[in-house]
């Protein structure tokens, strides 16, 4: 049986092993290659690439190692979240929900309005979930050089 993780999100700061964040990341990532297209930003992820957004944005995760983690990034009218990962042996015991929810208290304190993250036009799941915690799309959008829209953006008012 696979140990319950923390339930309890923390903000990752330095000192921090960034690669377990990248492995979390790359491995909950990469059942997207072949699905999505442009493939994924993660291929280019790298732990000091982490590192910087911890220093200009948020990092936050879930259990040592990390079984669940997200990016957060301040836009001026909106908190942004990417790299949202569950790894495959805790989904469904609501860790994404419990990130989802620090999102939310992070934005009510820095007084962003919104929650905003983009979601694969491909990733039909990916979407259902987030519609299930209050996300609405808001637009499309598609990545340089596509003539057809590749990412859903979806919104939460706070």
């Amino acid at each position: 049986m696979t140990p319950t993780p923390s339930p309890i999100p923390y903000q990752a700061t330095e000192p921090f092993d960034w690669s377990v964040l990248l492995h979390l990341i790359q491995t909950e990532f990469a059942s997207m290659e072949g699905r999505i297209d442009p493939p994924s930003s993660m291929l280019r992820l790298t732990a000091d690439d982490i590192a910087r957004q911890a220093a200009s944005g948020e990092v936050w995760g879930i259990g040592l190692p990390p079984d669940a983690c997200m990016f957060l990034t301040p836009k001026p009218d909106a908190l942004y979240i990417g790299k949202l990962a569950v790894a495959a042996a805790h989904r469904g015991k609501g860790l994404a929900r419990r990130l989802i929810d620090t999102a939310a208290r992070r934005a009510q304190a820095l007084g962003l309005p919104v929650l905003e993250l983009q979601v694969r036009v491909e990733l039909v799941e990916n979407q259902r979930a987030f519609a299930a915690m209050g996300f609405t799309e808001t637009g499309r959008t598609a990545h340089a050089g596509f003539d057809r829209p590749t990412s859903i953006t979806m919104r939460r008012t706070i």
